[in-house]
């Protein structure tokens, strides 16, 4: 696949425009029009429209948290095969000690890197993303994200 752009901690979030830019954005137009009407005439239809916008907010994080919970458990395979082709000896078995977020965090470290900063996320009981995402030198992009 090519890299459509250089992939850092700073870019490497992904945004899709049509999913989180309009789509979101008319969901939520959606319910305050429709709790509008609701406040200016109630009446079972008007309930109904209120229900239906909830359930479509609803509907839009739960595909994006079930697609992420998803891609977050293929990136705990992925890794935990990953490092045990790449760790030493003495830190192998120490594998199973890694959380799923940890996993997902170290998963854009590069091969040379991930040693020593898989030691140091264990030594020290790093969980913050963020904070071992940016504790990587060498990042290795990932397109394929959902």
């Amino acid at each position: 696949m090519e890299k459509p752009y250089n992939q850092s901690f700073e870019n490497h979030s992904r945004m899709i425009t049509g999913y989180h830019r309009l789509v979101l954005p008319i969901f939520t137009l959606n319910l305050i029009w429709s709790l509008y009407r609701l406040g200016r005439s109630f009446s079972v239809e008007s309930v109904m429209n209120v229900l239906v916008a909830v359930a479509l907010i609803l509907l839009f994080y739960y595909a994006r948290i079930f697609a992420l919970t998803v891609q977050d458990r293929v990136i705990r395979l992925e890794m935990r095969l990953r490092l045990a082709q790449l760790l030493p000896p003495d830190l192998r078995p120490r594998i199973g000690e890694f959380a799923v977020g940890q996993l997902v965090a170290l998963r854009f470290a590069g091969d040379n890197e991930l040693p020593e900063l898989t030691r140091r996320v264990l030594d020290e009981k790093l969980t913050d993303r963020k904070a071992i995402k940016k504790m990587i030198q060498h990042w290795q992009p990932d397109f394929l994200r959902a």
